[in-house]
C-alpha cells in the first residue's frame, strides 16, 4: 500500500508569516505638510501604502482633506478618474504616535522647523523616535535638504540605515530623487534605496554629502542672480522669468518656482547654507528679504513676486 502524505493546506496558503513580503509596501512618514503631501501622493500613485503622523488630528485631517483637493484638480484637468482617486485615497492614513510606523520598510521626516536653532535638535529627536517602534530592517530617511543625514544619524544605534532622499516635490515633471549616504550608511541600505527609487519610476541621482546637495545650492544662486537682475533694473520679473522659460527652456522661471516653493523656504535654505560655507553667493538677496519680511510668500500666502488667487492660479 502506497504511504500517503499529509500536509497542512497552511503551509501553502498566502497568509503563511513566513510568506515573502514585498519590500517597501508600506513607506512611513512624519510630517505631512505640503512636501509630506507631495511625496505621499507620488508614493501612494504607484500603489504603495502610505501612513503618514503629525502632532494632532486637526493635522491629520488637514493634510488629507488637501490631498483630496489635489486629486480632484487632477480630476478636472483630466489627469485621474474618480475611480484612481478612490484608490490612491484608500492607500494613504494618517494618525497621531510615532507607534503607527511598526510595519514600515522606510520611514521619511518630513518635518518643518521654522526656528533655525531647533531645525537640528527636532529632526534628531524625530530619527530617535522612529528607531524606538520600527524593525532593525527599517531604512529611516530625511528630505531635509541643507542638513547632513551624518549628523542626523549620529545618535542612533543603528545609524547604517539611514539616508537622504531629496523629492523635487515642487518642480512639475521632477522625475529624479537626489539620494545622499552618510558616512554609516552601509551598502545594504543604499542598495535597497535605489530598488524604492526604482519602484516609484525615478530617476536616482547619487549625490556626495553636502548640504543644499546639487539642486538647492544651484536654485538659490539661480533666484538670487535674478533678484540682482532685477535691482539692477536690467529686466522685469515677467522678462527675466519669460528669458529662462522660453530662451533656454525652463518649465519655470526662476521667480515662478520661488513664489511655488514659498521665499520664507528659498530665504531658510539660503541662511542655512550661508551659515555652512560662508559664500557670499548665498547671502539672500534685500529683494527676497523685503518679501519674506512683508510675509509675502508667494502662492501660500497670494502674492509673492506675483500676484495668485484663492486656487493658487497667477493672476498678475
Amino acid at each position: 500500500m502506497a504511504e500517503v502524505i499529509v500536509e497542512s493546506i497552511e503551509n501553502y496558503g498566502l497568509s503563511q508569516k513566513s510568506h515573502a513580503r514585498t519590500l517597501f509596501s508600506k513607506v512611513g512618514m512624519v510630517g505631512c505638510g505640503s512636501v509630506g503631501q507631495n511625496i505621499a501622493l507620488l508614493i501612494s500613485q504607484k500603489e504603495l501604502e502610505v501612513i503618514f503622523i503629525e502632532l494632532s488630528e486637526e493635522r491629520v485631517h488637514a493634510a488629507l482633506t488637501n490631498i483630496e483637493q489635489e486629486l480632484d484638480n487632477m480630476i478636472n484637468r483630466w489627469g485621474m478618474t474618480p475611480g484612481e482617486k478612490r484608490a490612491i485615497l484608500a492607500r494613504i492614513s494618517g494618525y497621531v504616535g510615532y507607534e503607527h510606523l511598526r510595519s514600515c520598510d522606510l520611514v521619511i521626516e518630513a518635518i518643518r522647523s521654522k526656528n533655525r536653532d531647533q531645525r537640528i535638535t527636532c529632526r534628531k529627536e524625530v530619527f530617535k523616535n522612529i528607531e524606538k517602534y520600527v524593525s532593525r530592517e527599517t531604512i529611516i530617511a530625511t528630505n531635509s535638504t541643507t542638513i547632513t543625514i551624518t549628523e542626523l544619524a549620529s545618535d542612533l544605534e543603528y545609524k547604517d540605515r539611514c539616508v537622504s532622499l531629496h523629492f523635487l516635490s515642487n518642480v512639475p515633471g521632477a522625475k529624479m530623487v537626489e539620494v545622499v549616504r552618510s558616512l554609516y550608511t552601509s551598502d545594504e541600505t543604499f542598495d535597497k534605496v535605489c530598488k524604492f527609487i526604482h519602484m516609484i519610476g525615478k530617476v536616482m541621482v547619487n549625490v556626495q554629502e553636502s548640504p543644499g546637495m546639487i539642486s538647492i545650492r544651484m536654485f538659490v544662486n539661480l533666484v538670487n542672480e535674478a533678484c540682482e537682475l532685477l535691482m539692477e533694473g536690467v529686466g522685469s520679473v515677467a522678462d527675466i522669468d519669460n528669458t529662462m522659460r522660453i530662451g533656454l527652456g525652463l518649465t519655470m522661471g526662476p521667480f515662478e518656482l520661488a513664489d511655488k516653493v514659498g521665499l520664507d523656504k528659498v530665504e531658510r535654505w539660503m541662511d542655512n547654507l550661508y551659515g555652512e560655507f560662508g559664500g557670499i553667493k548665498y547671502k539672500a538677496s534685500p529683494v527676497l528679504k523685503r518679501h519674506v519680511r512683508a510675509h509675502h510668500y508667494g502662492r501660500s500666502t497670494g502674492v509673492g513676486f506675483y500676484s495668485y488667487d484663492e486656487a493658487g492660479k497667477k493672476v498678475s
